[in-house]
């Protein structure tokens, strides 16, 4: 969004200072989110209004998803990023829903092998995204790259152009001035078949947060602190304005 008459250089640091609030909101969050408490609500931006906001970490249970050299389960770190997620955007009045709060898979009973509970469970998560009005879905999860241990950077990806590219390529800005100045990766459409990505029709981006195959970026995102600085930076792409192309 145009705001008056400021540079593009002056719009760029003002999304940056609003990263910097975001993240000291987000440290402060990350001791209180597990507790019951009551805290004050901040004024929400106008673009949310109406809109609810689907996180959904990604795998669960005995889908565990990635696996570090380390041993990291990517299902574990994509339900914290999500669960700090749903606290900062709950401090500013933002209306979510998690389709998981706990480390299970959402399939259904008569599931038995592991095939079949992945299936269902990506059936269920579609299901239950599609029942939501005016939904926005933030998918949560972690890369790897067999082979190499050098890759590294958070990508924002999108299935639809029209309605998920702009907010792809706006998260993914944020999440490099917040956390990773050398990331050169860009938001890109996903290059392959996602079911949950490809059967839902409300805007959607899926978020690979890092390689679990580098030792460094595996180390870093099982810390709290990164966590949360994640789940803030995400916050803030959702909450502020997405700039007009060319701005």
């Amino acid at each position: 969004m145009r705001t008056g008459n400021k540079s593009p250089c002056k719009r760029r640091n003002s999304v940056a200072i609003g990263v910097v609030a975001l993240l000291v909101v987000g440290t402060g969050l990350c001791l209180l989110w597990r507790t019951p408490s009551t805290i004050p609500t901040l004024a929400g931006p106008p673009q949310l209004q109406g809109t609810k906001v689907v996180i959904d970490a990604g795998h669960g249970g005995e889908d565990g998803g990635a696996v570090s050299p380390s041993g990291t389960v990517e299902s574990g770190i994509n339900l914290e990023i999500a669960l700090r997620l749903d606290a900062v955007l709950g401090l500013y009045g933002t209306d979510t829903v998690l389709l998981r709060t706990k480390d299970v898979s959402l399939h259904d009973p008569d599931a038995q092998t592991l095939r079949e509970k992945k299936a269902s469970d990506l059936r269920n998560r579609t299901e239950r995204v599609e029942a939501i009005p005016n939904a926005l879905l933030v998918s949560i999860h972690q890369n790897t790259y067999t082979g190499s241990g050098r890759y590294h950077g958070a990508q924002v990806f999108y299935a639809d152009a029209e309605s998920s590219e702009a907010l792809a390529r706006h998260a993914q800005e944020i999440l490099r001035q917040a956390l990773d100045p050398q990331n050169t990766r860009q938001a890109a459409k996903l290059p392959g078949a996602v079911y949950l990505m490809d059967h839902i029709t409300c805007p959607a981006i899926l978020v690979e947060c890092g390689f679990l195959s580098n030792p460094e970026e595996d180390a870093l995102l099982r810390t709290a602190g990164y966590q949360t600085k994640l789940a803030a930076a995400l916050a803030s792409a959702l909450l502020s304005p997405i700039p007009e192309e060319g701005t």
